[in-house]
């Protein structure tokens, strides 16, 4: 296997943002076709390309792929799928020689099934399989260092410390291949920044500072600044680190659910989770952040909004609304003249929240 190519340096944080474009109708992010129709990775490959061009065109650089770009490449039972990897090898290339010349950075997020400290035996292969193909994919694509698999720790299973001990012996015993793109995440329920920090310490895996995961999940009281320049610096020298950054959602939810007396379908309005993502990033949250941030280290910033790049679209211009100095000394944001009014886009079809729930 080639070793990586570093992509030339990039002097200025990227905002980037995850799979969906809804900015430019008709782009799709990877081959969705259900398995009798032989979907395929250089279908996913194409599609990225596309999308590749919107990027370009709206100056974003960072972008997280689907994880599904190559449709059952790991599933047990469909043979006929596991080896698109090796068969899309000069797609695979030629779309990452397009990335590097763009400076994009890329990654990927496994769902919520890939779990490396699952007790299930036959999960926990699954996991690995799916990490060993993503950071492949990316080995093909001969990206840099920077190109990585973002996991959480996955459950806690009424023991959080034997969990733990699981997460370490499963990253241990991953391939090299693999060991070398995985990075690990704070995550807003389980495994709080202080537990992934311990992570670290016992493994070495690179951090990810999820910082609205870090207000929800903080039940050792850890200072925001400190612990954010912890994670940054877990990070091998000469990588740059890559942070999430979202707001909490704060409208009312719509739910439907199930009437025990009528037995009908009803909906009903219900507060806010605070662990749910917003459509857009609070500009003015996102502005203290990068005020108390460390200065002098360089990392990358993951938008995680229901509006995807709508939202990285609509922040940048607050920046240079509400932050110039933010959005120079740390994007290398500039006009001149007037800050560009705000975009108004036609939605053919607007990302809603759809909830079920039985009445209690």
């Amino acid at each position: 296997m080639k070793k990586p190519t570093t992509p030339a340096a990039v002097p200025m944080s990227r905002l980037g943002f995850a799979v969906l474009v809804l900015g430019q109708p008709g782009l799709k992010s990877n081959d969705t076709r259900r398995w009798q129709k032989n979907p395929h990775l250089r279908t996913s490959i194409g599609y990225l390309d596309a999308i590749f061009g919107y990027l370009e065109k709206q100056n974003i650089t960072m972008y997280r792929m689907s994880s599904d770009v190559a449709p059952y490449v790991t599933h047990p039972d469909m043979p006929q799928f596991h080896h698109q990897v090796k068969e899309a090898t000069t797609e695979l290339r030629a779309l990452g020689r397009r990335a590097l010349g763009m400076k994009l950075r890329l990654s990927f997020h496994p769902s919520q099934y890939t779990i490396l400290n699952s007790p299930d035996p036959e999960l926990n292969r699954k996991s690995v399989l799916d990490i060993e193909s993503q950071a492949t994919i990316l080995d093909t694509m001969e990206a840099g260092p920077e190109g990585v698999v973002i996991v959480h720790v996955g459950g806690v299973y009424g023991d959080k410390a034997s969990a733990m001990d699981r997460w370490v012996h499963s990253y241990q015993n991953l391939p090299e291949a693999s060991r070398r793109r995985l990075v690990l995440e704070n995550d807003d329920i389980s495994y709080s920044a202080a537990d992934v920090l311990r992570l670290h310490e016992r493994t070495g895996v690179p951090l990810v500072f999820d910082s609205h995961h870090f207000a929800c999940n903080n039940p050792e009281g850890l200072d925001l600044v400190d612990t954010a320049r912890r994670f940054l610096e877990s990070w091998p020298s000469g990588v740059r680190p890559k942070t999430h950054v979202s707001s909490p959602r704060t409208q009312m939810r719509e739910l439907k659910r199930k009437n025990k007396q009528t037995k009908k379908l009803e909906t009903v309005a219900v507060p806010p989770l605070w662990t749910g993502h917003a459509d857009y990033c609070d500009p003015f949250a996102f502005i203290d952040l990068m005020r108390r941030m460390p200065e002098a280290v360089e990392f990358d910033i993951m938008v995680e909004a229901k509006v995807k790049d709508l939202a990285v679209r609509r922040l940048r211009n607050d920046l240079l609304r509400y932050a110039p100095d933010i959005a120079a000394g740390r994007f290398g944001l500039e006009v001149s003249g007037p800050v560009p009014p705000e975009e108004e886009i036609i939605l053919s079809e607007p990302p809603a929240v759809k909830e079920t729930a039985d009445l209690p």
